[in-house]
């Protein structure tokens, strides 16, 4: 089974402490008011996600990357699965990030991380204090949203030299 992605990107701030491969998946149902990537709304856009053309980028990567992302793709649930254990078998964690509230337990059965919830400009990203969105860890439950935001870094990530004070961020 497949469906359509853009290119994959190689990221580093979508799965905390992950070096991830991102793929986004088009035909993206929700549409969030202000959303940024609306090409990511027609599902024609991009190119065919075979499983064969996956396993090609995994093996491109293997050894730079951890972590497998998808932007979308839990309205395709079969064809996401089939990725997600494509992945967990070449020793990859796995992360949606989608712009539903709730996953089937299909999808989340196979995945180590989990962002839910629609964009809402007024309340930010998960680098906000007020987003609704969630980052999850699925496999301990705990929320870490927190290591999304840049203020939570404590006074001991400043550290002091001869020449002056040079302030360290994560």
């Amino acid at each position: 089974m497949e469906f359509n992605c853009l290119p994959p990107s190689v990221v580093f701030q979508e799965v905390p402490n992950e070096i991830s491969l991102c793929f986004s998946i088009t035909g993206c149902k929700v549409g969030c008011k202000g959303c940024h990537s609306t090409e990511l709304w027609n599902e024609n856009y991009g190119s065919a996600l075979t499983n064969k053309a996956f396993i090609t980028w995994l093996k491109k990567y293997q050894g730079l990357i951890s972590c497998v992302v998808f932007f979308g793709g839990e309205w395709q649930r079969h064809a996401l699965i089939e990725k997600l254990l494509i992945a967990k078998n070449l020793g990859l964690k796995t992360c949606l990030y989608s712009g539903e509230r709730y996953i089937d337990i299909n999808i989340y059965q196979h995945l180590n991380f989990l962002k839910t919830g629609p964009w809402q400009a007024e309340l930010g990203g998960l680098e906000s204090n007020t987003t609704n969105q969630i980052f999850r860890n699925v496999n301990t439950g705990e929320t870490l949203n927190h290591l999304f935001i840049k203020n939570h870094l404590n006074k001991s990530n400043n550290h002091s030299t001869k020449e002056g004070t040079n302030n360290v961020a994560a």
